[in-house]
This record gives C-alpha cells, structure tokens and sequence, in this order.
C-alpha cells in the first residue's frame, strides 16, 4: 500500500514538473489565454504578450476562487495593468510574495510567441 501511494505521489509530481516546462515554452497550450489588450504599452516595455495558464491554476483552484471576485468573466472587461497588480489587484491578489511568486520577473508572464492578429483578436 505505501509503494502504491508513493508511486502515485510520484508521478503526480512528474506531470506538475512536465506542466511547469510546457508551459514556459512561450507558445499557448488548450485552455491557455493570451492577454493583449494592453500591446502598445507592452511593446514599448520591450515585453511579450502574457501567456495566461488557465489550465494550470484551474488544476488548483476552483472557478470561484478568481471568478467573480477578481476577474470578470467575459473577454476584455477586465483592465489588468502592472499598476494593478503591484498594487494587489487582479494577480497581484495571490502573486503577492505571500501566497504565490512575486510579479517581478517579466519573462515568467510576458512570455507568449506566437503569432498575434493585426488588433489583437
């Protein structure tokens, strides 16, 4: 029985890891969303488009822990800034140093690749 629950332990742990560098590679996966509603500012920044991982923080956390309390569940109405989230708002309500990593290093959100549509849709 502990072999078998350390074997489970194991590969749950395997599939996290593997999650984490798939989705750091800068290209979308399904259920992924790119955030891009703020590229010219992005781009003068010299950053990327954030690559959102739906998928991964939806592993861990129910709907309603983001939804409707911190963002609002429709494409483009919510107006997140890095303003915003330093200041605890949107990301910043759990990227906070406390609960999860600190916004402070660009690469890790402003990481997409791809291809971007002419006005960002």
């Amino acid at each position: 029985m502990k072999g078998t629950r350390f074997l489970v332990l194991l590969l749950t742990c395997i599939c996290i890891a593997a999650g984490l560098m798939v989705s750091n590679s800068g290209h979308a996966e399904y259920g992924d969303i790119v955030l891009i509603n703020k590229q010219e500012s992005m781009e003068k920044a010299g950053v990327n488009p954030v690559l959102f991982p739906h998928w991964f923080h939806r592993i861990r956390f129910k709907c309603k822990v983001c939804h409707e309390d911190i963002f609002i569940l429709k494409k483009g109405a919510n107006d997140i800034d890095m303003g915003k989230i330093m200041s605890g708002e949107f990301c910043g309500k759990c990227h906070n140093g406390l609960i999860a990593w600190e916004p402070l290093d660009c690469v890790r959100c402003h990481s997409y690749k791809g291809e971007i549509s002419p006005a960002g849709k």
